[in-house]
């Protein structure tokens, strides 16, 4: 899952980044508004957590030219500004939270976890796929209640075909939302990830199909 953090303090900004990748996902930050705005015209996010008080375009324009485009992605407006009439603003724009300055990490975290859960169409934190659950809260996976071990990455490339399970992904969806901006990545890279996941899912007949041209498909459970 990728986030674009939109935050002009770098010492938050930075901090954020290192939690959220601590927790596999991959995240980019902008620093100003008018280069939030122009990131979100060239790349899909799975989540925004947006600073209202931003140089150049502040983050209400940010939002209100987002959902102008017709963009549903969740976002986290983070901001220092606590009034009822700021609150109620950016939910009217489109925002879909809303968390003031101070914070606390964990709640944070959750938050987002909440968010990309709903923008996904789901409200709980555990995926079902036959015998297989896999925990996007704890980030991991049981197979007839066993658990599987999976490194960070294969989790990654897990979670996101479960969420369109039955559905193709195509490598370069994969890659777009696996690695941020600074992480050398590559469709090579996913197929190596791919192919591990066989090796620990087909046995208990979870598959996962290539279409030839096309990306993964995640098939309904054999038995």
């Amino acid at each position: 899952m990728r986030i674009l953090i939109v935050e002009d303090d770098s010492i938050l900004a930075d901090g954020l980044t290192r939690s959220l990748r601590q927790n596999s996902y991959a995240v980019d930050w902008a620093n100003n508004g008018d280069e939030a705005d122009h990131i979100l015209t060239l790349h899909d996010y799975d989540l925004i957590i947006l600073d209202l008080g931003l140089p150049t375009m502040n983050g209400f324009e940010v939002l209100r030219r987002l959902r102008g485009r017709g963009s549903r992605v969740p976002v986290l407006i983070l901001t220092a500004r606590d009034a009822m009439e700021d609150r109620v603003t950016g939910l009217d724009l489109g925002a879909d939270d809303y968390l003031t300055k101070p914070f606390d990490l964990p709640e944070l975290e959750a938050r987002v976890r909440a968010l990309i859960r709903r923008g996904q169409g789901g409200s709980s934190s555990t995926i079902v796929h036959g015998p297989l659950q896999f925990d996007s809260a704890g980030r991991c996976v049981t197979v007839n209640e066993q658990p599987i071990e999976l490194s960070a990455r294969e989790l990654s490339v897990l979670e996101a075909l479960l969420l369109k399970a039955n559905k193709v992904v195509s490598k370069e969806q994969l890659v777009e939302h696996l690695y941020d901006w600074n992480e050398e990545s590559g469709i090579n890279a996913i197929e190596v990830y791919v192919h591990r996941l066989r090796k620990k899912l087909d046995p208990h007949g979870i598959s996962i199909r290539t279409i030839r041209g096309l990306g993964y498909l995640l098939e309904k459970p054999r038995g």
